[in-house]
């Protein structure tokens, strides 16, 4: 499993290393367009990708970074710099919906003539470029980080079409207004997505149960396997948009010896994978000395430190519940 993480990482990175230097190319392209047509739409646009270019070279460090390996201060590794990644993108969104609601307002006060030729020529050979871009970041896969790589890309072929409809409509009408109004349009529509991964990313950040699995299917599967009365303390989390992680504390029959124990866990570790693509999995077997029996089928919930209760006393000990000196 590794090493297909490992191969899919390098893949998003190629990816994203690649739609950073053909962003950068239409920074350029666009920027000396705008200066050669006195177009202020085509530079407000250039100002536009230079945030992609921040946004995607920031998610190419973020898979970067993933590769690491775990150490004694990230026991997990690095894949969370993925989302954290993800959420600053998200939120370089909404500045940027911000800034063309701004300037779309005072377009609206004071319309600006648009040059049509070299504004709709150069809006065209973005369109081109992001389309090809976004086409490989879409084969890169559901990755949080590429999809918010990928909202900024579509946001930029949105905002280059909308630069050609304005443009034609001027040349044909001479309604300036249509230049703010397309752009508020496509603003709206990059907020909603800009949303949308805000809301994810904080959903992984807040480890809620993944997007796609079922929590009472999980407690069944793990119920399911022979030797298991019941299931408690149940937690599954995302690690990244792609890791799953599971927790949670399983009772079995007091008579039942270590090395069935330790098959039980290997056979509900390759079920869960099997069903829910759930490669860490962290199984406490409790047969003895189990946890608060009003607990044993609930999900979710934390009974720690329970060793007081259930653990026999040593003598001499004076721990009484509820009492600090």
């Amino acid at each position: 499993m590794s090493d297909h993480l490992h191969g899919h990482a390098d893949l998003i990175g190629s990816r994203l290393r690649l739609a950073l230097g053909l962003t950068v190319l239409i920074l350029l392209v666009e920027a000396a367009a705008g200066w050669l047509a006195h177009s202020l739409a085509l530079f407000a646009d250039a100002g536009h990708i230079l945030t992609d270019v921040v946004a995607l070279g920031l998610a190419w460090f973020a898979v970067e970074q993933a590769k690491r390996p775990a150490d004694a201060r990230r026991t997990y590794g690095y894949h969370r710099v993925g989302i954290l990644a993800a959420m600053v993108n998200g939120a370089g969104l909404i500045l940027i919906v911000a800034f063309i609601a701004v300037e779309a307002v005072r377009r609206f006060a004071r319309p600006e003539p648009v040059q049509g030729g070299l504004v709709i020529a150069a809006a065209l050979v973005a369109i081109t470029v992001n389309a090809f871009i976004a086409v490989g970041l879409r084969e890169a896969g559901a990755n949080l980080n590429v999809r918010a790589a990928m909202l900024h890309v579509l946001g930029d072929i949105g905002a280059s079409i909308g630069v050609i409809v304005a443009g034609v409509i001027i040349l044909l009408t001479g309604w300036y207004y249509a230049d703010p109004l397309i752009s508020l349009g496509i603003a709206a529509l990059i907020a909603w997505g800009a949303l949308q991964i805000v809301r994810d990313t904080g959903h992984v950040l807040l480890e809620g149960t993944p997007p796609g699995v079922d929590l009472a299917s999980v407690e069944a599967t793990i119920i399911e396997a022979a030797g298991v009365d019941s299931v408690h303390d149940l937690h599954v989390w995302s690690l990244d948009s792609q890791q799953l992680a599971l927790s949670c504390h399983v009772v079995v029959q007091e008579d039942l010896v270590a090395a069935d124990a330790e098959h039980l866990v290997r056979q509900l570790e390759k079920q869960l994978c099997d069903r829910f693509e759930i490669g860490h999995t962290t199984v406490q077997i409790e047969a003895c000395h189990p946890c608060d029996p009003a607990l044993e089928h609930s999900v979710g919930q934390h009974n720690h430190p329970h060793a007081l209760a259930t653990m026999p006393r040593a003598k001499g000990s004076d721990h009484r519940q509820g009492h600090q000196d």
